[in-house]
């Protein structure tokens, strides 16, 4: 969604186009989102917490998605998040107009492959099915075949940029973590920890091929003119994001993606000082201890 909004108004005004659409965009969301029957309740809110696990209405949906698919409690396939993506975004504009390489990764239903929409084929249904949680959504079609999100098999999909870029370093910005000290112990906490896991198992697997070739090149056994060496970096979240709760993610509070926007910068600013200086020359983030 992010990728999309912000090179629709990269298209229209560079980086003050990219920004003021970006706002909009989530302010539309969070105008979307007041109308929910899931919200915090007063006890959170005057807690500070972000979770929304103890709202009647999320407790709800959650027992519902126990036994009842997307399928079953929304059969005529509504979804706000389509007519918000409509409404902020000129597709045309981002497929010919923007100057930037997209690929927006799906997983295929039927045969479970990755599938990767680049600008050619991009499309408000390529991107609803880039980010189709098949518990909450029914699967995209797309030239008769079916999607999910993408991250089951690319979070992100690393591969685009290596077979269709000449640029060496590639940037990841890492959300879900990677690692948690804490065990969790509670039938919710389980299912989120190895939601995460799944989502990052991809990206585990790409880094783990992408040490391979460099450690291969820097050893001398491939031809440097034939493959190239990727410089990895990271933009990893900080303690407060890794503490939030699963069921934030589903807070569409205009004070809570304020907050999260205002973590995402300040994060960006405290590598930007800290690691600008390695692009272009070598890895910020060691790949080994990170990844293997």
């Amino acid at each position: 969604m992010n990728a999309v909004v912000f090179a629709a108004g990269w298209a229209e005004n560079g980086r003050t186009g990219a920004r003021e659409r970006l706002d909009r965009f989530w302010n539309r969301i969070a105008d979307v989102g007041a109308m929910s029957p899931i919200q915090r309740t007063v006890i959170d809110t005057l807690m500070g917490n972000w979770r929304i696990d103890n709202s009647p209405g999320y407790l709800a949906l959650d027992l519902m998605g126990r036994v009842l698919s997307p399928y079953q409690t929304n059969p005529l396939n509504l979804n706000p998040l389509r007519d918000v993506l409509e409404e902020v975004v000129d597709i045309d504009l981002v497929r010919y107009a923007s100057g930037l390489n997209l690929f927006l990764c799906a997983t295929n239903v039927h045969s479970g492959k990755v599938k990767v929409f680049d600008n050619k084929q991009l499309s408000i249904d390529a991107v609803m099915a880039s980010a189709c949680l098949p518990f909450m959504f029914q699967a995209v079609e797309i030239g008769g075949e079916h999607y999910y999100d993408g991250g089951y098999m690319g979070n992100p999909a690393l591969f685009p940029l290596a077979y269709n870029s000449d640029c060496r370093d590639v940037l990841i910005v890492q959300i879900n973590p990677l690692y948690r000290k804490e065990v969790p112990t509670s039938a919710r906490d389980i299912l989120d920890r190895v939601n995460e896991i799944t989502f990052n198992s991809s990206l585990m697997r790409e880094m783990r091929a992408v040490h391979f070739v460099n450690r291969l090149i820097a050893g001398g056994k491939l031809d440097p003119q034939a493959y190239r060496i990727t410089r990895i970096h990271m933009i990893q979240t900080d303690g407060e994001i890794a503490a939030m709760h699963a069921s934030s993610k589903l807070n569409p509070e205009r004070m809570f993606l304020h907050h999260l926007r205002d973590i995402g910068r300040r994060v960006a600013g405290e590598w930007i000082d800290a690691h600008l200086h390695c692009v272009g020359v070598e890895s910020s983030v060691d790949v080994r201890g990170t990844f293997l």
